[in-house]
């Protein structure tokens, strides 16, 4: 992420996506950034003077309300692109505020396993 952007990213992963924000280590702190879980998951934001955005390799993020989460997505004015190209998975691609590519992702497996972001 970029330099001085916590708030966006907070806004994003944990206002839109309901993730929460745990602390860094002190040490960590220091250098800026912010890390998010939901259930098992961990996204770690780390700061970068030359950031570049992860426009491709991305993580995919199984969704417990995967219909819910796209509709505040949109309604907050967040790009959703849902390919339809997986037979019997619903999925998207969304961007955080910095323009590092996002897949949520729900099936049957995983709703069955109640694995949660919400």
């Amino acid at each position: 992420m970029p330099t001085a952007q916590e708030e966006s990213a907070r806004r994003f992963y944990s206002d839109l996506l309901g993730m929460h924000e745990i602390p860094k280590p002190p040490q960590l702190a220091k250098r800026g950034g912010c890390w998010f879980e939901s259930g098992a998951v961990q996204i770690h934001l780390g700061v970068e003077n030359d950031f570049r955005p992860a426009k491709k390799a991305h993580p995919a993020l199984r969704c417990a309300d995967y219909g819910s989460l796209v509709a505040k997505l949109r309604a907050a004015g967040v790009e959703v692109a849902e390919p339809g190209d997986i037979p019997g998975v619903r999925r998207c691609h969304i961007h955080d505020p910095f323009g590092n590519r996002i897949e949520l992702i729900t099936d049957l497996s995983a709703q069955a396993r109640n694995e949660v972001l919400t």
